[in-house]
């Protein structure tokens, strides 16, 4: 079967499989059928994979088999053939190492599972923060029509008569606790009270941010960002959704026909425009690889710098996403960006982007705020480079502290999370607030998998003297959630071999956010004498997964995805072998 063949009107790709009157069509749908499926749905209709990462591992993602009930309505509606099947869940809460470790794996699980199949056409419901750019990667290579649908966040967190957001006022009351400002019993109390339905973050964290992301490429029908997880409306932008994907097969509307150069640069720009997480970055930078379309880490620097930040929400306002839907959601944000985007950017609704919002009511303009009056005037993700990072790092303005934005202090060194969590509030450590926490070996190949760990938490003697911010750095990522001063996806990372290995204590870092600066303060000859006597870091043999993970991994510059997998294979597949 050729390429071309997939996409035969009135006889689509599962047609291969279902179609023919032989032994092996005798095969796929008899076994079909013990499902319960009655002969007439192999009667030459679009089969629709949906394709679900439910998990009650998964927090943000247990209420999946409800959305993809109505996802099936829709695609029985529109004369489809509704198949669902799970893929692997990354829940960011519980998954260990780190979530990130596994998002290649589940895009190749996607991708496979997509071509080896009879599907047509395919529905990704999405989640937690690796799900979304896992399965629009994995999709990505098959291309074939694919519509995304989210899960939705949280209801707001309610405590003690305030609106709490997850993961931000975790944060918050954490550092409280430790200092002594909040009691352990009122640390404990926080817990249900702030996540207190299904769905994934409600803060602006990386969920909410991917969400946004796939709305603002046109992957998804309007308003997928923000409606509440619980919310009725929810369910029926998931029907909505199953009808559209049955349409967008007969008009074989592929992913290659809607994600172009125009999209990314839209979800750039939209991402500054939101206070969206660094993780964005990464996310945006692979799922372009996949599409071979051609995104470096200046490109955020250049298109989104200078976009102001326009939704009120945590980490870098007041708001939460239940606030961000009843305000008008994410497109009033398109309404508002307008001339900064490419309004003739395509969607799955089958309308250039401009048509989806142009009608767009805003009605809290706090949340979301005009044009002429942002939260802050500049709030696009800000890349860094120097002899510290020649291949780029990342900070997000909106959420530090504005003081500490051109900064020069003393190098505290740490060598990854068990020597932080060893000395961090140990009593005689040599730290002011004026210093630099620097932490390696947290990185890609250096965990393994960039864990969430970069916005270290502050030494305890700072804390209790008030202390709430410091300018942290490091080879790791951080929470969409989180907040601070801090420096992430130092590139080459330490276990590459970067300038980050070379750094000790008391060395001076000085950081120039608005000229894109960071600098270690000490000669090309010094550096060079430390590398020729660094010793190479031991680490245990890596077996399965890991190796592979360690042997074919990019740097975040270019999106963290592995070597082998960039670019689009097609959804072409080998003769059947029965």
């Amino acid at each position: 079967m050729s390429e071309q063949d997939d996409h035969r009107p009135g006889g689509f790709r599962s047609a291969a499989w279902f179609g023919p009157d032989d032994r092996n069509g005798f095969m796929h749908r008899s076994w079909m059928k013990n499902q319960g499926t009655p002969d007439h749905m192999f009667d030459g209709r679009p089969v629709i994979g949906i394709c679900n990462t439910w998990s009650e591992l998964t927090p943000c993602n247990g209420h999946f088999r409800h959305i993809a009930e109505h996802v099936k309505r829709g695609v029985l509606e529109a004369g489809g053939f509704p198949v669902e099947f799970p893929v692997m869940s990354l829940g960011e809460t519980l998954l260990r190492p780190t979530a990130m470790l596994f998002r290649n794996l589940a895009s190749m699980e996607v991708e496979e599972t997509i071509r080896a199949n009879p599907i047509d056409g395919v529905v990704l419901l999405c989640g937690c923060d690796k799900t979304t750019p896992a399965l629009v990667m994995g999709a990505a290579s098959c291309d074939l029509p694919t519509i995304v649908v989210s899960g939705g966040p949280m209801l707001n967190g309610k405590y003690r008569g305030s609106d709490i957001g997850s993961g931000t006022n975790l944060f918050s009351m954490s550092e409280d606790a430790r200092a002594g400002r909040m009691t352990r019993r009122e640390f404990m109390e926080a817990e249900s009270c702030m996540s207190r339905s299904p769905g994934h973050c409600m803060t602006m964290g990386t969920a909410s941010t991917m969400a946004s992301m796939v709305e603002a490429l046109g992957l998804t029908l309007p308003q997928n960002a923000a409606i509440p997880a619980v919310d009725s409306r929810r369910l029926v932008l998931a029907q909505d959704s199953g009808r559209r994907i049955v349409e967008m097969v007969r008009e074989d509307l592929r992913l290659s026909k809607i994600l172009d150069r125009r999209s990314f640069e839209n979800a750039i720009r939209v991402n500054a425009a939101i206070g969206g997480s660094t993780n964005a970055v990464i996310h945006l930078l692979a799922m372009a690889g996949r599409c071979e379309i051609a995104l470096t880490l200046d490109d955020f620097d250049r298109i989104g710098r200078e976009v102001p930040l326009l939704v009120d929400l945590m980490p870098s306002g007041r708001f939460l996403m239940e606030d961000f839907y009843y305000a008008g959601g994410l497109p009033v944000v398109l309404r508002r960006l307008g001339g900064l985007l490419h309004g003739d950017a395509r969607t799955v609704s089958g309308k250039a982007l401009a048509e989806t919002f142009a009608e767009a009511p805003c009605w809290n303009d706090e949340v979301i705020r005009p044009l002429e009056r942002p939260v802050r005037e500049k709030a696009g993700i800000a890349v860094l480079r120097g002899n510290l990072a020649p291949n780029g790092a990342i900070i997000k303005p909106s959420a530090a502290s504005p003081a500490l934005l051109v900064h020069r202090g003393r190098a505290i060194v740490f060598e990854g999370l068990s020597d932080f969590r060893a000395r961090i509030d140990d009593p005689a450590l040599d730290v002011d607030e004026s210093s630099v926490l620097v932490m390696r070996g947290v990185g890609l190949k250096g965990h393994p998998g960039m864990p969430e760990v970069g916005n270290m938490p502050l030494p305890r003697k700072l804390l209790e003297r008030g202390v709430r911010d410091m300018v942290r750095l490091s080879d790791a990522r951080m929470s969409g959630t989180a907040y601070g001063t801090v420096i992430l996806h130092v590139a080459p990372e330490a276990a590459a071999g970067g300038p980050l290995a070379l750094v000790e204590t008391g060395d001076m870092i000085a950081i120039d956010v608005p000229n894109g600066r960071l600098h270690l303060d000490v000669s090309d000859a010094t550096l060079a004498a430390r590398r020729q006597r660094r010793d190479a870091p031991s680490a245990a043999p890596a077996t399965g997964y890991e190796r592979l993970y360690l042997q074919h991994i990019m740097q975040p510059d270019t999106g963290a995805d592995f070597d082998f997998l960039v670019g689009r294979r097609g959804p072409a597949v080998a003769d059947n072998a029965h």
